[in-house]
């Protein structure tokens, strides 16, 4: 039983949720994480300003005001704002970087590096990339860490299981043992040497879903920083990573959201019910969660997670978690990994490997239907509730 299994983990801080109305005025939203507003944007008097504000904007990317840029990228949105007076970047510059990104690792683009690698037999250099080494070994390292949970091969499991295309019918068990058998790093089914990976079979294929908004997160924080941008707030697609302080010269403020499905902000942010709030600077912060996230075949609902390990879409208690460490990319993929183990590995592994320096916070039901909490000791540094 779950609540049995928890007792034994004596550096976990858990107690049953107290629900509360809590409203607030929320800027900017995610999966389960909103950045909580400090104080009101600035408004644009002079002419000279108001062209400044508006210069270089893009298709995808655009002005909000002189302190925060907007746009769509990866398939999402995103934010980018500081507490400074101004952002020491534009536009055009966020949307090369991005477009640059995209054309490595985005399985979207036709022809961009990873999509043309999974296409055909072929060998790359990481080498020579920007992004893609990166990812890659950071996927590598993590994917030995949690046992396979974390696991970018996973990419015939999400073809198979429709991701890519709609299905009518789950695939049979055969379908997915099958596929399992070309699936992970620990196969033979390519080789990666002095940073050249090589397929071996064709059907290997690599996905970066669960790790690339995290790492775009990244590449904007370390070009913000190469700009000498002192504070700022980070946001693509519900992947975080703040630096700095915010307009009240406080760290900054992310809440955390109740994790059912109906809670989802579309009849107006004050609907939207919190479960709790975290407050940090210099890290990263990554939410992954199923509650919302669904779909359905022969009338049956199936989890988003596919776990690599099973093949299957993940059917346990745990409703969604919210990772903190130092970049987001580390957050982003720890975030999905857990949601494939559980509650009980989850906390275990943290428990077992102090040195990743990752905190969670986790959400899960329990067998009376209750949601409760569960979190590690270094959690504690950032909850404010």
């Amino acid at each position: 039983m779950v609540r049995q299994s928890l007792n034994k983990i004596g550096f976990m801080e858990r107690k049953v949720q107290s629900w509360k109305n809590t409203t607030r005025f929320l800027l900017i939203g995610g999966l389960s994480l909103f950045f909580v507003a400090c104080s009101a944007d600035e408004t644009v008097e002079s002419e000279d300003e108001h062209i400044i504000e508006y210069s270089n904007n893009t298709e995808n990317v655009w002005w909000k005001n002189l302190k925060t840029i907007s746009g769509n990228a990866l398939g999402t949105t995103f934010v980018i704002k500081t507490s400074d007076d101004s952002l020491l970047t534009d536009p055009q510059e966020i949307d090369d970087l991005i477009e640059a990104f995209n054309l490595e690792l985005s399985t979207y683009i036709p022809h961009s590096l990873i999509s043309e690698f999974n296409e055909n037999d072929s060998v790359i250099d990481l080498n020579s990339t920007q992004f893609f080494k990166k990812c890659f070994d950071l996927s590598q390292e993590i994917y030995e860490t949690t046992d396979g949970a974390f696991d970018p091969t996973v990419y015939p499991l999400v073809s198979l299981w429709g991701f890519f295309n709609d299905i009518k019918a789950a695939p049979s068990d055969k379908a997915i043992d099958s596929v399992l058998n070309f699936v992970g790093f620990n196969k033979s089914t390519f080789k990666y040497e002095d940073g050249i990976i090589a397929k071996k079979d064709k059907r290997f294929k690599l996905v970066f879903n669960a790790i690339a908004k995290g790492q775009a997160v990244d590449v904007v924080a370390e070009f913000l920083d190469s700009k000498g941008q002192a504070n700022y707030f980070i946001e693509i697609g519900g992947e975080i990573r703040v630096k700095g302080i915010n307009d009240d010269k406080r760290k900054w403020i992310i809440g955390i959201d109740v994790p059912v499905e109906e809670n989802t902000g579309v009849e107006g942010i004050e609907n939207r019910e919190l479960e709790n709030y975290i407050e940090l600077t210099n890290k990263a912060v990554a939410t992954s969660g199923n509650y919302r996230k669904f779909y359905e075949l022969d009338g049956r609902k199936y989890s988003h997670t596919i776990s690599p390990i099973t093949g299957r879409p993940v059917r346990h208690n745990l409703l969604s978690v919210t990772v903190v460490a130092d970049d987001a990319a580390t957050a982003d993929a720890y975030a999905t990994a857990f949601m494939v183990m559980g509650v009980e590995q989850s906390m275990q592994l943290m428990k077992d490997n102090p040195d990743l320096n990752i905190d969670a916070y986790l959400l899960f039901e329990n067998e009376q239907g209750r949601i409760e909490r569960a979190y590690n000791r270094g959690m504690n540094m950032y909850l404010m509730d």
